[in-house]
């Protein structure tokens, strides 16, 4: 065998050139390579066994028109032509300002077409970046129907139990106010159980996650883990893209494989005319692989997150961010509401203070979203009085805004041209009364822009909640290939356009909202520093969002809502702080009226963040009981750095107080010091045992959240 073996980061790779010049995929893991491991077939010609990597495609990629000789292949994107007889041009291997940097060059002469797969690796980060370009360089367009991003066969190959016994997939769940709820599956329960002997396994059945529209994590996050229980390694993947995604794992000729992509005709109606001369790039994804768990992984996704992001001062100084809708003003401000809220905001020690929806509307602000401009009704002297106030206590002003959309009842929405619009047999598409607005067309665009300037040049605007609630479905016809093809060109117009509005205002915070977290992905996290994790209302619920979110985000990027209510008592208002306190705060509630003594627990939750948000920004997170659910009566979530961690416990109706927290990775040291940092009149008790350890507590009321330090 010709192999080229790559050793990077604690990442082994390994590639085969075959003798039709192919170019295969063996192998990516954290664990080594070792041939062994590779699917043995028996030959009938010489009645022994024969290595079988044919199927091991580096990409996969379909043309219409093509055929697909291939196994019963069902709607699975394997045996893909022309993918199955792409031929090796030439293998790079260099360097950048990341790391290594892995370019394959391969060719189909039939098509007449150019792809390049790119792997870029990132210094001290177990993960790579992939995407694929495709080039048609022949005399006739070519449409494409599919191209991976990243394409891995023999998932399941390393030691002896069946796939059965061994491997399991682990899903993020996710839906508006039930964000980031992960469940562990194995094949079988997944419908994806062995039925053949071992080297002809195959089957029409797909196991795997897709997204279809403009909210990209309407229900999955696009991420994933699949974990061999048998070898203790991973592997972990997400997607960064801001519409419409798959991924797949199946079964091919005795092998299990994943495969990761954007847009799909089959799955969302896209289709790519590729002219000759034109260049169409994948959307890219991120796969890593650890020796270790759920944990490790994430640990590793974290630091890759933070290296692809937009350098930013707001994920530096995490500043405090005070909303006034969540449990508040629900989207009904004025000026005498406002006034003695950004007292109280000022007085508990928040930094930014946003006026959310409704400040644009005399009434009814749903459908006539658009125009944004201030309502005099709402405020009689102008919204700059609002914002100049904020701005004399010491802090920023921020503002609502839904930019992508127009409400059927907005004026300027009766003035523009239709095509600002998505349209879909010759309809415009509406949803939830408001139409989408499309950002491929440089109207859109210089519209977008004049309203953003206005409330940067006029108001001194310096936060802006950039929401979003609708869902457009598949795409726009409109000027495009397919109407998923219109989706795709939207999508990528509007983070060009994010990209634009950062290069004029780069201190200008934009949060990425939609509806909560409908759009928690890294196409938009990769510019947003900071991101609403959910809509959620019951603060006990979102204890599971709060301790789940790190998987998702990084904890500097994940806005968590603390909304201590004005009847609540002391646990309830502790609780509410221990929610944000090792994220991002989200502060919210009528801190103006609540009881003096749940106003002093929140400013002191605020100045003990201040003490620790310097940590947040570089620790990594881990779940000493595991992810949360909604029903768990005990919840937890940990972040650590070389020499503290932190360590949110949360008693949700439990009938015993005390619980046990293993902390592995701190076993056996005898150096920890544990104290109950926050509230600092705690009545709590908790010891560290090294030689198990374990963090044990005792919580002291059935509702109850207490923040734990732990120093070594």
């Amino acid at each position: 065998m010709d192999l080229i073996q790559i050793d990077e980061n604690g990442l082994h790779l390994v590639f085969e050139k075959t003798e039709d010049f192919g170019c295969k995929l063996l192998h990516f893991s954290a664990l080594p390579f070792d041939e062994r491991s590779l699917l043995h077939v028996h030959d009938r010609e010489t009645g022994g066994l024969r290595l079988n990597t044919e199927r091991y495609n580096l990409l996969e990629i379909m043309i219409s028109g093509q055929n697909r000789p291939g196994e019963r292949h069902g709607n699975k994107y394997i045996s893909t032509s022309p993918g199955d007889r792409m031929k090796l041009v030439y293998f790079a291997d260099k360097h950048n300002e990341f790391g290594r940097k892995l370019e394959i060059h391969m060719e189909d002469k039939i098509c007449g077409i150019e792809t390049i797969s790119h792997m870029q690796f990132y210094n001290g980060v177990q993960a790579v970046r992939c995407w694929t370009d495709v080039k048609n360089v022949g005399t006739e367009p070519q449409g494409l129907e599919y191209v991976s991003s990243f394409a891995l066969t023999g998932i399941e190959k390393e030691d002896m139990l069946s796939t059965d016994d061994k491997m399991r997939v682990w899903y993020p769940h996710n839906g508006w106010q039930r964000e980031m709820q992960w469940e562990s599956y194995t094949f079988p329960q997944l419908g994806l159980a062995r039925c053949q002997p071992e080297e002809i396994q195959r089957s029409s059945k797909v196991i795997g996650a897709t997204n279809i529209g403009n909210w990209s994590t309407k229900e999955y996050l696009p991420m994933g883990l699949l974990e061999n229980t048998e070898t203790g390694s991973n592997l972990f993947w997400q997607i960064e893209h801001n519409g419409s995604w798959h991924w797949e794992i199946s079964d091919q000729m005795g092998n299990f494989y994943i495969q990761l992509s954007g847009p799909t005709e089959t799955e969302s109606h896209w289709w790519k005319n590729l002219q000759p001369g034109e260049t169409f790039t994948t959307v890219p994804v991120c796969v890593g692989s650890t020796l270790g768990k759920f944990d490790d992984a994430m640990g590793e996704l974290t630091k890759y997150r933070r290296l692809i992001r937009r350098k930013n001062a707001d994920n530096e100084k995490l500043c405090v961010i005070f909303n006034d809708y969540m449990n508040c003003l629900w989207g009904n401000p004025t000026t005498a509401k406002e006034l003695p809220l950004i007292d109280a905001a000022h007085k508990a020690g928040c930094e930014y203070f946003c006026v959310d929806a409704g400040w644009y509307a005399d009434g009814f602000w749903w459908d006539n979203v658009g125009e944004w401009l201030p309502s005099k009704e709402r405020f009689p002297n102008g919204l700059e009085e609002v914002m100049d106030y904020i701005r004399s206590k010491g802090m920023i002003p921020g503002v609502w805004l839904e930019i992508e959309v127009m409400g059927i009842c907005c004026p300027k929405a009766a003035r523009v041209h239709p095509d600002w619009f998505f349209t879909r047999h010759g309809k415009k598409v509406h949803d939830r009364s408001r139409w989408q607005l499309d950002f491929r067309n440089p109207e859109v665009v210089e519209h977008a822009n004049e309203v953003v300037d206005r409330l940067v040049r006029d108001y001194h605007v310096g936060y802006i909640k950039m929401d979003y609630n609708i869902e457009p479905g598949i795409g726009t016809e409109l000027n495009a290939d397919s109407v998923g093809d219109g989706l795709l060109g939207h999508e990528r117009a509007y983070l060009a356009w994010l990209d634009s509005v950062f290069a004029r205002y780069p201190d200008l915070v934009i949060e990425n909202c939609s509806s909560g977290g409908m759009r928690i992905d890294y196409a938009m996290l990769s510019r947003h520093s900071i991101q609403s994790t959910s809509d959620q209302e019951d603060y006990l619920r979102y204890a599971s969002i709060a301790a789940n979110a790190p998987s998702g985000l990084t904890p500097e990027q994940s806005a968590i809502w603390s909304y201590p209510m004005k009847g609540g008592g002391r646990e309830e208002a502790v609780f509410n702080m221990c929610n944000a306190l090792m994220q991002r705060i989200h502060q919210s509630g009528h801190l103006a009226e609540i009881p003096e003594e749940d106003f002093t627990l929140v400013k002191e939750a605020l100045d003990y963040y201040k003490t620790i948000r310097g940590d947040i920004k570089r620790a990594l997170p881990f779940w000493p009981l595991g992810t949360s659910h909604f029903a768990d009566t005990w919840v937890s979530l940990g972040l650590k750095t070389a020499h503290k961690a932190y360590i949110t416990v949360w008693r949700r109706g439990a009938p015993d107080g005390r619980c046990t927290l293993p902390v592995d990775f701190l076993r056996g040291n005898e150096h920890v010091n544990v104290r109950c940092a926050y509230p600092a009149n705690h009545n709590t008790k908790c010891a560290w045992n090294p030689e198990k350890g374990t963090l044990t507590v005792d919580l002291p009321a059935p509702i109850c959240a207490r923040i734990f330090e732990l120093e070594y």
